[in-house]
């Protein structure tokens, strides 16, 4: 049965959830800095037991074929790349967030974790085929977190999905699946998800993709190019048959991304064809390592 939140329970429901670990926190604050260098995200993973481990399995495991065990966490970032760091860090802070079944949108756990998984390497992508002037590995971020207000929205709108696409195929006053929520359970998840990016102190950036990665439009300027860029990966990913269950493929394309972001056939492909193959990678180097939410 579909429950009705206001914006009191909303703030309960925030509270609720788990604050990012430390050093997950200052992670992303550091890689939001476009001026930041890759010392302190070394520095930092330095200073948690917990995430060195993490990583050194990463990169030891079978996916990355290493012809001798890397012992080093300098050497190890150095190959990994702060997109992976990044996903580690998240995935072992909020995992059991993201893997949650998402019973409100029909989708299975673990299906919101491969999502944003799949839009974080296609923003990323969309960013560095296009030659935009953001940094590629807060695009990846961005699309890592963008959809994580389902996670929080989810329960109440159990039993809705009928009702949701009922409401999308009206004729007189069609809506996407985003306004459904809203007038299903009172918030969509980019409204809840935006709460909860205040909740864990994101940076501005993040916050602002979080809540209007459907409408990017209306996004602040400053930050409207990378919005796009993961409005565009979330695209990609549904298209590629990631969604995170009924409401797939049910949201409107901004056509206005043509005005920050180009983008032609060909390479459209591409960045369809990497996100394939980069995801396969990093789910097999997360599994073997026993990442995999």
């Amino acid at each position: 049965m579909v429950t009705q939140i206001n914006q009191q329970e909303l703030q309960k429901i925030v509270k609720a959830v788990p604050m990012l670990s430390p050093s997950a926190s200052r992670l992303l604050q550091i890689t939001a800095n476009p001026d930041h260098d890759l010392v302190e995200v070394v520095n930092l993973v330095k200073t948690d037991a917990n995430l060195t481990a993490r990583v050194l399995k990463v990169i030891n495991s079978a996916a990355f074929g290493m012809a001798n065990q890397i012992t080093s966490i300098d050497r190890a970032i150095a190959y990994l790349g702060e997109r992976i760091i990044i996903s580690i860090a998240i995935g072992d802070s909020a995992g059991k967030l993201f893997g949650k079944e998402l019973s409100g949108y029909e989708a299975a756990g673990g299906d919101l974790w491969k999502h944003d998984l799949r839009a974080a390497i296609a923003a990323r992508e969309v960013v560095a085929q296009s030659g935009l002037d953001i940094s590629t590995e807060l695009a990846f971020t961005a699309g890592l977190l963008h959809d994580i207000g389902k996670a929080l929205i989810s329960d109440y709108l159990q039993g809705s999905v009928t009702e949701a696409v009922a409401l999308i195929s009206q004729e007189e006053q069609p809506h996407d699946y985003l306004a459904a929520e809203k007038k299903l359970v009172g918030f969509d998840h980019t409204e809840a998800g935006y709460e909860l990016a205040k909740a864990w102190q994101l940076p501005d950036e993040l916050a602002e993709v979080i809540r209007y990665h459907h409408e990017p439009a209306r996004a602040n300027e400053e930050y409207r190019a990378l919005v796009y860029a993961v409005h565009l990966g979330d695209n990609i990913a549904m298209m590629g048959g990631f969604g995170t269950g009924a409401d797939s493929m049910r949201y409107k394309l901004d056509p206005g991304y043509v005005n920050y972001i180009k983008l032609s056939p060909n390479t459209l492909e591409n960045i369809m064809l990497t996100v394939d193959m980069e995801f396969e990678k990093l789910e097999e180097s997360f599994s073997d390592s026993g990442e995999k939410n």
